[in-house]
């Protein structure tokens, strides 16, 4: 695949929140992007133009974490984690919060939601993760809590059965819903991002030693390494290609950077893609797009 089929054009650029922006998210087709910021709101907006179209405000503090709902699942609802130790789940509609779970000790960094968004899933700074039922209207308590992180927990994916953790421990974790287990792969750096492939037999793990590294899911082997990246610092999240042909990820001198996953090589840099930090990056689910996030609250649209 050559470059030219990589998204390097900036489309849009958008002031989206008042301080960092922590998370960035496509929706179920890619007709809208969800982006979480430091100012303690969720917006919703329209890649096509770049114009906002709602807002959603209930947290007290950052907001940190947004999940989606997986394909075939209720995408009327999206999932946010916060500083201030909530974990919300939202009418996309109404713009108003239909469940609030409170149960973390510490702010929440990663929010998923399972295949057919019954269940919420959260990690947090306070080592846990939890488990949320969202058909329960008085459910105060998780129905499940998970406490083998030694550190905060950065990352959180829920794909069929497994659900995969990355912790600041330098441990990547993946627990099976049927049978409780889990299996632990030690990275050996602290761990802000983590996430399968699409074809689940991979798990892609940024860490704060300046490198992401690609790992056999099922035998914990490592299969690729890509650096050239500034990351040592801040909470920097990868991602996937919606082909798994390419890795991209942010970095802390504002570029974003896309390696070859079979090789191993950089193929495209965007050079100060952002003014400060680029902090997070979501890949269209079907189309040659990407949307970015920074600290210095903007996003950007590419394709």
């Amino acid at each position: 695949m050559s470059t030219s089929d990589l998204p390097q054009r900036e489309v849009h650029r958008i002031a989206a929140h008042t301080g960092p922006v922590h998370a960035v998210k496509y929706n179920q087709d890619g007709n809208y992007i969800l982006t979480a910021g430091h100012d303690r709101l969720v917006r919703l907006w329209n890649p096509e133009t770049g114009m906002g179209i709602k807002t959603y405000e209930a947290h007290g503090k950052a907001v940190l974490a947004l999940a989606i709902p997986p394909p075939g699942a209720d995408n009327t609802r999206f999932a946010t984690g916060s500083e201030d130790r909530a974990v919300l789940v939202w009418d996309v509609a109404t713009g108003r919060p239909i469940r609030r779970f409170t149960s973390h000790h510490q702010r929440v960094n990663a929010v998923a939601f399972n295949q057919d968004a019954t269940v919420v899933v959260s990690g947090s700074y306070d080592a846990s993760v939890r488990f949320w039922d969202c058909r329960a209207a008085n459910a105060y308590k998780p129905i499940q809590v998970a406490e083998h992180a030694k550190d905060s927990v950065e990352a959180v994916q829920v794909v069929q059965h497994e659900i995969l953790t990355g912790s600041v421990d330098g441990s990547i974790r993946v627990y099976d819903m049927r049978t409780g287990d889990f299996i632990a792969d030690k990275v050996g750096h602290p761990v802000t991002s983590a996430s399968f492939s699409g074809d689940k037999n991979c798990v892609l793990v940024s860490s704060l030693d300046s490198t992401i590294r690609l790992f056999d899911k099922e035998n914990g082997e490592l299969l690729n390494s890509y650096t050239g990246h500034k990351n040592s610092e801040y909470r920097i999240t990868s991602t996937l290609s919606n082909t798994d042909a390419h890795v991209i990820s942010g970095s802390e001198d504002g570029s974003i950077l896309m390696w070859d996953l079979v090789e191993g090589t950089l193929v495209k840099r965007l050079e100060r893609a952002h003014d400060r930090v680029a902090t997070c990056v979501a890949y269209h689910p079907s189309r040659t797009a990407m949307v970015s996030g920074s600290v210095d609250g903007t996003i950007k649209v590419w394709d």
